[in-house]
């Protein structure tokens, strides 16, 4: 019989046999804890990944908000230096506005002045040549009368009607009387007319004690051809100076 189970054991038939490595148990409990440890600083690890990235991490959202507060006092600083800059722009070119308008003002008023002294410039050259005859026997007199025509239809005329003297003032008028051609025909064209207006009127009307200048537009018939241009002084119907000026 023991033969039989010899002979059994060491035949193919026999039963398989497991060979097991037998570990003590320190050992095991230490690899158990060196597991577990890596196991839990995996998890921490992916704890901490987790809450970074949803923002649950108060050293990550301390840091963040630091950067958003150096952000915002950047920003602040910025917008800050652009008002002034904008300021300074704004200043500036108001400045300029200021330095325009005043330009443009003084350049009218030099204009102004050029013209006021070309008319004094002109009386005077009148009253240098009429000095005699003022300091001389009182009579009215009428200098340099001058015409152009400003359109074919606008005839302007100027002179200067001065008394001689120490006679109480002149009262009288002015009367313009134009020589033209008006459809090939001569003819003699009073102003004031009889239909004259209350401005024209007014214009050829005379009150001085020295002297007054007289300027003004005649209006001229369509085709009207002007040869020559007469002034009269006239004092209560009667004419008390003349002078022509041809065109």
């Amino acid at each position: 019989m023991k033969y039989k189970l010899w002979v059994r054991r060491m035949s193919i038939s026999a039963p398989k046999m497991t060979v097991k490595s037998h570990y003590p148990w320190p050992l095991k409990a230490l690899f158990l804890v060196l597991v577990l440890g890596f196991g839990g600083a995996v998890a921490m690890w992916i704890y901490d990944l987790g809450r970074d990235f949803t923002g649950h991490n108060p050293a990550a959202n301390k840091q963040q908000q630091q950067q958003l507060t150096d952000l915002n006092q950047k920003v602040e600083a910025l917008t800050a230096e652009r008002d002034r800059f904008s300021s300074t722009v704004n200043a500036a070119e108001s400045r300029l506005n200021i330095e325009k308008a005043a330009q443009e003002q003084l350049g009218q008023q030099i204009k102004v002045l050029e013209t006021e002294n070309a008319k004094l410039k002109e009386d005077l050259a009148f009253f240098e040549g009429l000095l005699p005859n003022a300091t001389g026997k009182q009579g009215i007199t009428i200098q340099r009368l001058t015409a152009e025509l400003l359109t074919p239809t606008q005839l302007r005329y100027r002179m200067l009607i001065m008394q001689g003297g120490k006679g109480p003032n002149f009262v009288g008028n002015v009367q313009l009387l134009v020589t033209a051609t008006v459809a090939g025909k001569s003819t003699v064209l009073t102003f004031p007319g009889a239909n004259a207006t209350a401005t024209e009127k007014a214009t050829s009307q005379l009150d001085f004690k020295y002297y007054q200048r007289v300027e003004a537009e005649l209006t001229l018939p369509e085709g009207a051809v002007v040869k020559a241009i007469q002034a009269k002084v006239m004092e209560k119907g009667q004419m008390r100076a003349q002078q022509t000026s041809n065109l």
